[in-house]
């Protein structure tokens, strides 16, 4: 779980979330509901991510930005 975090901390930073010990397991079945892959598959979501972000980073910034303010 949360594999890919140390990777893409500016994405977080663009999204405006700050990870802490308490909400990155949270912060983590969101992005793994954003890729469309079953939680705690951390090599599977990582991969989606990477490509999600090299697709459209913006995108994938706005929906995560999004479902975390919720």
């Amino acid at each position: 779980m949360t594999c890919y975090f140390r990777h893409i901390q500016d994405i977080f930073n663009k999204a405006g979330i700050t990870v802490t010990s308490e909400n990155k397991r949270e912060i983590d079945r969101f992005i793994h509901g954003i890729v469309g892959v079953e939680y705690k598959n951390c090599s599977a979501a990582w991969s989606e991510v990477k490509k999600r972000i090299a697709g459209d980073e913006d995108g994938f910034v706005s929906e995560l930005r999004e479902a975390w303010s919720k």
